[in-house]
């Protein structure tokens, strides 16, 4: 992601986002009825397959709004985390994820898209507007990268003793992209990561206003479709170096005698500390998630230590001062001994996706609430 992309209006490449880069106005490659599909509908299936995106919590704190040429990416701050996330910098950073969803949805329907982020200073909760501009031929790696959409999730157990693939490491940092980056941690680093996640967790437990919060979200009152179910919690905690997130109870999800010894941790990170990166970064993470999932690889965000202040700090002398951390990644091969958490729920699409401004039906199997 270079600077245009980052900041005002872009059109969308291959870098970052296994969008593939053939523009085709013949549409070559592509399937000929959806070319001949309203854009409206086009769009609205896009914004509904953004639900697969990560959030914090499982918040899901996107909004869609569909236009007959556009479509608008709103924050939903009803589902904010006013405790945790003050700055909303995981709310952006989860909404740039949903946005990286929507621009492979568009491209597996045969679209190029021009972005704009954070288009009107006036209005700060619309974070960014999405015009197809050209059919585009459907790239193979496209195809794969939304069929990852779709299977990826999150696994809290620790990790196989099987270490990972130097390609693979690879090809996850490079899917990064260039302006956000991902800095894969050596062994001093990961102590010192230990340590800020330790202190980070002793912080928020003696938080009573951020213990509600984390209560909410994996307890059974939360909106329908969204939070933690006990499932996708471990059973208990793991005995990793570095700590995952105390729920404050119990789940049903097997941890297994596993640990994190072959894992390999990574700091996603940016040249600031501003709501145009934190949407950036969402882009970022997912790119790599999906390249990741592509590649069997587990990956586990912890953001405990990006929450308190006094540890974000000591992830910036993590980078030498040199960026400003926004979300830590545990890499690793998932545990065989277990089949692994459910997907969790998802809100939905049509209190995700508002299509009053134009005439077409709700969506229905690109609906990520279906089935589950």
């Amino acid at each position: 992601m270079d600077e245009a992309t980052t900041k005002g209006t872009s059109t969308s490449t291959s870098t970052g986002t296994g969008t593939g880069t053939g523009v085709d106005t013949a549409v070559t490659g592509a399937d000929a009825a959806t070319g001949a599909r309203p854009l409206a509908a086009v769009l609205t299936e896009a914004a509904a397959a953004a639900g697969h995106a990560p959030s914090v919590h499982n918040t899901q704190p996107w909004h869609w709004r569909v236009r007959p040429d556009s479509l608008e990416l709103r924050a939903a701050r009803d589902r904010q985390l006013p405790a945790t996330d003050p700055d909303r910098r995981l709310l952006i950073l989860s909404c740039g994820a949903a946005l990286h969803h929507a621009r492979i949805a568009l491209a597996a329907q045969g679209w190029t898209a021009q972005v704009q982020r954070l288009p009107d200073p006036a209005e700060e909760d619309l974070l960014a507007v999405l015009r197809p501009t050209e059919r585009i031929a459907i790239q193979p790696d496209t195809v794969r990268m939304f069929q990852a959409m779709q299977v990826r999730h999150t696994d809290r157990r620790p990790v196989s003793d099987e270490p990972l693939p130097v390609a693979a490491v690879t090809a996850i940092t490079a899917a990064a992209g260039a302006d956000v980056q991902l800095q894969i941690l050596s062994s001093d680093q990961v102590v010192l990561l230990a340590a800020a996640a330790s202190r980070a967790e002793e912080v928020e437990s003696e938080d009573p206003q951020i213990r509600s919060e984390l209560d909410y979200w994996t307890g059974l009152g939360t909106p329908p479709g969204t939070g933690l179910p006990d499932e996708v919690l471990p059973e208990r905690a793991a005995q990793t170096t570095v700590p995952g997130r105390d729920f404050g109870r119990a789940g049903t999800l097997p941890v297994g005698g596993g640990h994190d010894r072959a894992a390999v941790y990574a700091l996603l990170f940016g040249a600031d500390d501003e709501p145009a990166s934190w949407l950036a970064a969402g882009e970022a993470l997912s790119s790599a998630w999906l390249t990741a999932t592509e590649l069997g690889i587990s990956v586990v965000p912890l953001s405990g230590a990006v929450e308190v202040a006094a540890t974000r700090q000591t992830l910036r002398h993590i980078l030498a001062g040199l960026g400003y951390p926004y979300l830590v990644l545990r890499l690793g091969i998932a545990s065989p001994d277990h089949a692994g958490p459910p997907h969790p729920p998802r809100m939905p699409a049509a209190q995700l996706v508002d299509t009053s401004a134009v005439d077409t039906a709700k969506p229905h199997a690109a609906d990520p609430a279906e089935g589950r």
